[in-house]
């Protein structure tokens, strides 16, 4: 697998990254299985954010701590590994405990500095290499979550952060304030999901050197079962290259000139592995402007 920049950072980081999405809800030997496997197929970004695992029925912070049960066990992982994570969501009580209405997004500094100690501690950590906001938080001046974010990198909490769920112009807001740039966006992107080739955020990372890492590349599986055109145009080239549906849509994805790094959540070995064949298919301009007019993207 070729390797593609972070941001500007000057850390390279394999060109389809692993997500931690599904992580929780199994034994520590499964889930160390899954990263040596994301790490043999060359995927050195690890992506996740302490949400995850609610979908598994996981209590919150399920997959930042199974994570972390990995590194206690196999020490040498962490080496390996770029480690991303997320937070800017809140659920249940603030981080004094006090119960309250609640609400489902907060990027106060206050806020955001607990969100990422809590996540330190989850993954047995003592710094992460890339931090992000989840989601905007609509309630929070720009200014004071630049605030926050530019404190964990001046603590030594943090290496380099990034955001996910921004449109362009929250992104432009947020770096007018930040002392520390902006490394990485994370939007959804697939060929069934093409917001981002008009909604200005792939042309702004293009612009300011930012690494999109696009979350659910395989349309959260809905590409895989797509029926009509795209189902059509997807098994006509999975034919034409010798691989399948998921090579096809992955490569559809890397194939973008904002070098995009494609975030899989798959925890079946095979798929992991299956999922690392696209680094190896290269999309003709003509074949991905296909697989955009058969999702039903009017093309002139």
């Amino acid at each position: 697998m070729q390797k593609r920049a972070l941001g500007k950072t000057g850390i390279d980081v394999g060109e389809i990254a692993f997500g931690c999405w599904r992580f929780g809800g199994v034994d520590v030997a499964t889930a160390q299985e899954r990263i040596e496997t994301a790490l043999e197929t060359g995927m050195t970004l690890v992506d996740t954010a302490d949400v995850y695992g609610l979908d598994n029925n996981c209590p919150w912070g399920g997959a930042e701590a199974l994570l972390g049960d990995v590194f206690a066990a196999a020490p040498a992982l962490r080496d390996q590994i770029v480690l991303a994570t997320k937070g800017g969501i809140h659920l249940g009580p603030d981080h004094q405990g006090r119960e309250g209405l609640g609400v489902p997004y907060e990027t106060s500094p206050d806020w955001i500095t607990h969100a990422c100690e809590e996540s330190l501690r989850r993954l047995k950590v003592d710094v992460i290499d890339l931090y992000q906001i989840h989601r905007p938080d609509f309630l929070e001046h720009p200014a004071s979550t630049a605030r926050a974010l530019s404190g964990l990198v001046a603590s030594g909490k943090v290496k380099h952060v990034g955001v996910s769920n921004y449109t362009a112009s929250q992104v432009s807001a947020l770096r007018a304030h930040l002392d520390v740039p902006l490394q990485t966006v994370q939007p959804e992107f697939s060929v069934s999901r093409l917001d981002s080739i008009d909604d200005g955020v792939l042309d702004q990372a293009m612009e300011l050197g930012l690494t999109p890492l696009a979350w659910s590349p395989l349309g959260g599986g809905s590409v895989l079962s797509a029926a009509g055109a795209l189902g059509a145009q997807l098994d006509l080239l999975a034919s034409a290259h010798s691989t399948s549906r998921t090579g096809v849509a992955l490569a559809f994805v890397l194939a973008h000139p904002a070098r995009i790094i494609p975030i899989i959540g798959t925890g079946r070995p095979d798929r992991i592995r299956e999922a690392a064949e696209a680094a190896d298919i290269t999309l003709t301009k003509a074949e991905c402007y296909s697989l955009i007019a058969a999702s039903g993207r009017k093309l002139p």
